[in-house]
């Protein structure tokens, strides 16, 4: 299955959110079964896999300093919110037989290992997928961000956004049933439309990189592997 890809080293940022499934909070086990299923089928194509995971199922950094939060506080739980979602989603891959390692960019050894680039590399060469926890480690910095910059460093082809629409719309299609889906898109037409792809620093960096984005809807199964073959799935932001 290996040469029917079009990319070889992925990163996949997948949705807090959407790890709770319909209950809107905490970790729904039987999304977790699937996504996970869905990213050992990717394993079996051989590609290299970098995952980051939001933490909105938990904490949100931004909505927690709306109400009132101090920022920076805020932020910091939202990180520690992504090393939870990271070691639930690492404990069911590996009883499937994936091999997997957590890597924080905040210290918490007993846990999981620390961020260092050089052993990521290592990692990802030797077919681990590697769970990118914490985020930047930085307040300020959205999980989007933070996918972005791994995928840089690791030198990923591609980043797929897997969420819980289809792809990228012109407006939010819960909100307006007028919204109309966009297959194809430029990173200029996002920034100037400012459309609700990833954070403006993330596509920013994705822009400055050659970078290409794939925004897809994680819970259509078989949408990643699609994407990853080269085939036509959600939206294609270049």
């Amino acid at each position: 299955m290996a040469n029917l890809r079009q990319y070889g080293r992925v990163m996949l940022k997948l949705s807090g959110e959407a790890l709770a499934g319909d209950r809107g909070f905490g970790i729904e086990p039987s999304v977790v079964d699937g996504l996970t299923e869905e990213i050992k089928a990717v394993c079996q194509m051989g590609v290299s896999l970098g995952v980051v995971i939001g933490g909105g199922n938990i904490v949100r950094g931004s909505l927690a300093s709306r109400q009132g939060m101090d920022r920076v506080q805020a932020d910091y739980m939202g990180m520690l919110a992504t090393v939870i979602n990271a070691l639930a989603v690492q404990d069911l891959l590996e009883a499937k037989g994936v091999d997997t390692r957590v890597m924080t960019a905040i210290r918490m050894e007993e846990i999981a290992e620390p961020y260092i680039r050089r052993r990521a590399m290592r990692h990802i060469q030797k077919g681990r997928v590697v769970l990118f926890a914490g985020g930047t480690g930085n307040p300020y910095f959205s999980t989007d961000t933070a996918a972005v910059l791994r995928a840089i460093e690791m030198e990923a082809d591609v980043v797929i956004k897997a969420t819980k629409v289809q792809g990228v719309f012109t407006a939010d299609p819960a909100k307006d049933p007028a919204a109309e889906f966009i297959p194809a898109i430029t990173f200029q037409e996002v920034m100037a439309r400012e459309l609700a792809v990833m954070d403006a620093s993330a596509v920013s960096l994705c822009k400055d990189n050659h970078l290409p984005i794939i925004v897809l809807d994680l819970e259509e199964r078989g949408a990643v592997t699609s994407a990853i073959r080269g085939e036509r799935v959600g939206t294609l932001v270049s």
